[in-house]
């Protein structure tokens, strides 16, 4: 969930004319809680958050909990303090990517100028577009997507790609909001720096310490004190605070690497537990190498222990596979498991280049590759929890939860 200030001004009305506004900005609410709530309508309306036990972190909050000051990142012991009432959801792993595959898919119906930037996020460039204005195309997304997944989505619209995401923020919970090309300026102007896409808390600070504390503010310094104070990084954003932003949507980019890793709010210490992320990370890189058409020819594995000690670990393979069960066999072997547990397990495969897998050669004929292909086919139609490998089938959730 973004956490970059928002202005209770820059969410009015400014106006309806989107000529000049072919860029849209998609953001889903409180994401990880709305997957959450599909399987759990009862607990709508309340204040809820995903994320660890006692002593993991929040990763989302609902906008009822939000009220209570509840933040991504937060403790969950300090959450609770702030909102008593607050009920707890943990982690779905591979719940949110298959949701937002189906998002992305919907997306992409819309316009093929499609760059996703997380697993909840994307922009749209609907130029191409000669029957429906930009505002028309943003009410079917949104509608596309709460009837097809029963999720909400916010829209920005504008003329840039930095104003489009700034004006999502403000369009939410569940909203949309348009900014006219020659309102760019207005809508700008009085927000805070922290608004402006790339000033983290530290640069934040060290402009309001010389008393910038606004777009305004920027605005009334030459481009060049902003380079001497932040350097290259002033330059763009004196850009970005006068409205000026020319990067385009970006549809494909030469890949050098696919991988999954994943961040657990308590430690793991069972070595099976972990196996099975590791088998469920190797799942998910095989998929999107097929995807793409792609073999690899290098695996490697990230994993960070309960002292926040790091270690990689690499194999360069005799023939490049797109196989989960080849690229799991290697990054198992290559997995030595922490005394203290694991906070932190990824998998990744490298090397990449267009082809289809050598594992037909081996023992197997191939058979372990069809049969995955198979269940790529299973997962897009069905969703990726109705079929795989035993251990990774998810349980039946508890009554209540």
């Amino acid at each position: 969930m973004s956490r970059a200030p928002r202005s209770q001004s820059a969410r009015r009305a400014l106006g309806t004319d989107d000529s000049e506004t072919p860029i849209l900005h998609v953001d889903m609410d409180a994401f990880f809680v709305e997957v959450e709530l599909l399987q759990r309508p009862h607990l709508r309306g309340l204040p809820v958050a995903v994320g660890g036990a006692e002593r993991g972190v929040v990763t989302s909050a609902s906008y009822e909990a939000r009220a209570f000051g509840v933040t991504s990142a937060m403790p969950v012991g300090q959450a609770k303090r702030l909102c008593p009432h607050l009920i707890m959801i943990p982690v779905s792993h591979g719940a949110y990517s298959t949701v937002s595959r189906r998002v992305m898919d919907i997306l992409g119906s819309f316009t093929p100028v499609l760059e996703q930037v997380s697993v909840d996020e994307a922009f749209l460039d609907v130029s191409g577009d000669r029957h429906r204005t930009p505002t028309q195309i943003a009410s079917e997304i949104r509608t596309a997507i709460r009837a097809g997944e029963g999720v909400p989505a916010s829209v920005g619209i504008a003329a840039t790609k930095h104003v489009a995401k700034i004006a999502s923020a403000h369009a939410k919970p569940d909203g949309m909001l348009l900014v006219p090309k020659e309102e760019t300026a207005t809508f700008l102007a009085d927000l805070p720096i922290g608004a402006i896409w790339g000033v983290g808390d530290a640069t934040r600070k060290r402009l309001e310490q010389r008393g910038i504390s606004s777009v305004r503010d920027v605005r009334q310094l030459r481009r060049e004190d902003l380079e001497r104070m932040l350097g290259k990084h002033g330059g763009s954003l004196w850009d970005l605070a006068h409205g000026s932003d020319p990067r385009p949507v970006v549809t494909t980019r030469v890949e050098k690497s696919i991988g999954k890793e994943e961040t657990y709010f308590e430690v793991l210490r069972d070595p099976a537990v972990v196996r099975a992320r590791m088998l469920d990370q190797a799942h998910e890189c095989a998929r999107r190498l097929r995807d793409r058409s792609l073999v690899a020819w290098r695996v490697s594995i990230k994993v960070r222990d309960a002292s926040f000690t790091t270690i990689s670990r690499s194999h360069t393979l005799g023939q490049p596979t797109n196989v989960a069960q080849e690229i799991y066999r290697v990054a198992s072997s290559l997995m030595v498991m922490p005394p203290g547990g694991v906070r932190l397990i990824g998998v990744r495969v490298e090397n990449l280049e267009r082809g289809e897998s050598s594992q037909a050669t081996l023992e197997d004929d191939g058979r372990a590759e069809q049969a995955e292909r198979a269940l790529d086919t299973i997962r897009k139609r069905f969703g990726s929890g109705v079929a795989g490998p035993a251990t990774l089938l998810p349980s039946k959730p508890e009554d209540g939860l």
